[in-house]
This record gives C-alpha cells, sequence and structure tokens, in this order.
C-alpha cells in the first residue's frame, strides 16, 4: 500500500477524467455567427482554450461554466429557427 491509502489513486484518475472530457469539449465548442434581438450579424469567434460558448441564441460569449456550454449542435438549431 502507497502512502495514500488504499484508495488513493482513485480520485486522482477521476480528476485527470474530468480534465481530459473538458478539455475534448473545450477543443470543438466555438461560437458560431449569429442573430442578435436587434437583428444585427455577429461573426462567429474561437474560445480561448479551457473556455466554452455560452449564452443563447441571440447573445453568445465564452466562459468556463461547462454548465452554461451551448453546444455547436444547439447553436445550428437557433439558426434553423
Amino acid at each position: 500500500m502507497g502512502p495514500a491509502g488504499p484508495g488513493g489513486a482513485w480520485p486522482l484518475a477521476g480528476t485527470l477524467l474530468v480534465a481530459v472530457a473538458t478539455s475534448m469539449v473545450a477543443g470543438g465548442e466555438d461560437c458560431l455567427w449569429y442573430v442578435d434581438r436587434n437583428g444585427s450579424w455577429h461573426p462567429g469567434f474561437d474560445c480561448e482554450f479551457f473556455t466554452f460558448c455560452c449564452g443563447t441564441c441571440h447573445q453568445r460569449y465564452c466562459c468556463r461554466d461547462p454548465l452554461r456550454l451551448l453546444t455547436e449542435r444547439q447553436q445550428r438549431h437557433c439558426l434553423a429557427f
């Protein structure tokens, strides 16, 4: 048994798994072009590493909160309606 005890490696493995999953999501979820509520067109933009495209169909920004993530699929759905 190592100094961390019998389950010492699991918290580290879980942390690494979350970090890898987050980086995979962050790598492909940039903000696509959109039209705001006033009808103004906004070009698409890339978010920095470890940030996501967040917001709504009519307002987008980069953030670090994965719960506010606006996926490219959701963004394309906005364009259809």
